[in-house]
């Protein structure tokens, strides 16, 4: 089939009519779009329980990841109408409201692929309760210099702090550089509350680990070898990229739910770069992985938690440490 020539392909109840599926979107791992498609649809039922009903910005890249690539919140134009959505008013942003497309089903996943939307990334939250997050984010970005068992030493200090005050944290690749700790919530919490005690933590956690980790948000003053603990992103509007979703780089790296254990292996590694290990996680292995281990953040794991007894056990722990 040419690059130019259309296929029409049943997905659950729809038929989508998709294009160029022999477009490189990898150019030098030879990675097409009918590529990206295939995976999606491989991992469709993980995927998607992590994206349903959660506002979502796709990041385009319709000439590969060498070409231009642009962030789409708005709904495009001309999108199917059984695509689910939802309208959220923006008040101070340049439209008075904008309508978020919904990944709900396989369809909607194989017709925002075949966009090549290489990238999903997603809200906190979901509908209808969209100023409620679900969980308390700490991104951990690790600096040009920084080694994986660095990285690794930092992450597990938090997953430390956290079950000492009772919490037990999930973690995946960003499917870059760095890692991300997420606290699943019960619910009813502010997103004002979430950021509150994320902040706590990482203060704590920085202040522990000394010149391993650091909470400057301006990128010229970090420490090259150091881990930035982000408690920012936590927010209304503020998106992660979602779990299973590809990214824009060689390899075609995804973004990876991982076990403890292997985090607790990367602390014993040697100088090894953390975007080197995470590049065994892609668009190629990652099915084989979620056909042999499950969902690692499915709903065995993803245990609803409150805040207000570990916040209060981390007010006299963390006190009396100093």
């Amino acid at each position: 089939m040419s690059s130019k020539e259309r296929s029409t392909v049943s997905v659950g109840a729809q038929m989508l009519s998709l294009s160029n599926l022999e477009k490189l979107l990898w150019p030098r791992d030879g990675y097409t779009k009918g590529d990206l498609i295939a995976y999606y649809r491989s991992v469709a039922p993980r995927a998607i329980a992590h994206l349903k009903d959660r506002p979502l910005t796709l990041q385009r890249y319709p000439n590969g990841i060498d070409g231009e690539t642009f962030f789409e919140k708005q709904m495009p134009r001309g999108m199917p109408e059984w695509i689910e959505r939802v309208t959220v008013p923006t008040p101070g942003g340049s439209r008075s409201e904008v309508t978020f497309a919904l990944c709900n089903d396989e369809p909607s996943l194989v017709y925002f692929a075949n966009l090549a939307a290489i990238v999903l990334h997603v809200w906190t939250s979901r509908v209808p309760a969209l100023d409620e997050p679900e969980f308390v984010l700490f991104d951990l970005d690790p600096g040009e210099k920084c080694t994986l068992r660095t990285l690794a030493t930092v992450t597990l200090a938090i997953r430390t702090l956290l079950a000492e005050i009772g919490l037990k944290p999930l973690v995946k690749t960003t499917g870059g550089y760095g890692l991300h700790v997420v606290v699943p919530l019960a619910a009813g919490y502010s997103y004002e509350t979430a950021k509150v005690f994320a902040e706590i933590v990482a203060r704590h956690a920085a202040a522990e680990l000394g010149e391993l980790a650091t909470l400057q948000r301006t990128i010229a003053k970090r420490p090259q070898t150091a881990v930035y603990i982000d408690y920012v992103q936590v927010g209304l509007g503020k998106t992660i990229v979602a779990p299973y979703s590809v990214r824009a780089r060689d390899g075609a790296p995804v973004s990876t739910p991982l076990h403890w254990a292997e985090v607790e292996g990367f602390a014993r590694r040697s100088a090894l770069a953390p975007a080197d290990e995470f590049a065994k996680h892609t668009i190629r292995t990652l099915p084989g992985r979620v056909a042999r281990e499950g969902d690692l953040w499915g709903p065995k794991a993803w245990k609803k938690q409150r805040l207000e007894g570990p916040s209060a056990k981390a007010g006299r722990l963390w006190t009396e440490r100093g």
